[in-house]
């Protein structure tokens, strides 16, 4: 008897799906819609963060949210009571959305009169970072109470964000967070991430984040 035959499904279905995010990506370009996919562990604040970064945009920019849940509908409740066009994807169990998934929401949110989308993807550092959505940009937040160690535990993440948000800078006192070991950490896995600490709570550091996000926006339209 010969040896079994071997199939590369995980390579097989990595690489359909990357197809399918450069597709999607394109086409968002083509619109003039900034589709920015926002990543983190649960807790660490993404939906408060987001209410901070929508108080600070929406006069400028017209945006939508898209809330990815294994479940529940408490985050989009959230998102649409800030005035802005709120869908929720429940994601039937799986921990993260690949772009088929995507596009399928982008379809619910009807975003053709948007120049900003957000993708809250499901809590979670290892999945999500693995499947592409088709975003222009990927972003996650670390919370202080995380630990200054975490691009070292999940360097994929890391090395996937344009951006990366440390929250929870108000609570710096009470934790053994180094801000600088973090940001060597960062820069050890992806020298090019920018580094924004804020507070969600305070709204410290929300301008510096949010000024960059529109600038990212501006230039994707050009």
């Amino acid at each position: 008897m010969g040896d079994p035959k071997v199939i590369s499904i995980k390579q097989s279905v990595f690489a359909s799906n990357d197809a399918q995010a450069e597709l999607l990506r394109r086409e968002l370009k083509e619109k003039g819609i900034y589709l920015l996919n926002l990543m983190s562990s649960p807790g660490s604040g993404k939906t408060t963060t987001l209410t901070r970064l929508i108080d600070a945009l929406k006069d400028s920019l017209k945006i939508g949210v898209m809330e990815a849940d294994i479940d529940s509908d408490v985050d989009a409740r959230t998102i649409a009571a800030t005035g802005v066009k709120a869908i929720q994807l429940h994601t039937g169990g799986m921990c993260h959305l690949d772009a088929g998934m995507t596009r399928q929401g982008l379809e619910g949110l009807e975003p053709e009169e948007l120049d900003l989308v957000v993708l809250e993807n499901v809590g979670n550092l290892v999945c999500p970072a693995e499947f592409d959505t088709g975003a222009a940009a990927n972003c996650m937040i670390l919370s202080v109470p995380e630990g200054h160690d975490k691009p070292l535990k999940y360097p994929l993440m890391f090395q996937v964000c344009n951006a990366v948000i440390i929250n929870k800078i108000d609570v710096l006192p009470y934790f053994d967070f180094d801000m600088d070991k973090c940001a060597e950490y960062i820069h050890m896995r992806n020298p090019k991430a920018k580094i924004f600490p804020i507070s969600a709570k305070t709204g410290e550091g929300v301008a510096d984040l949010a000024q960059w996000l529109k600038g990212e926006v501006a230039g994707w339209k050009q």
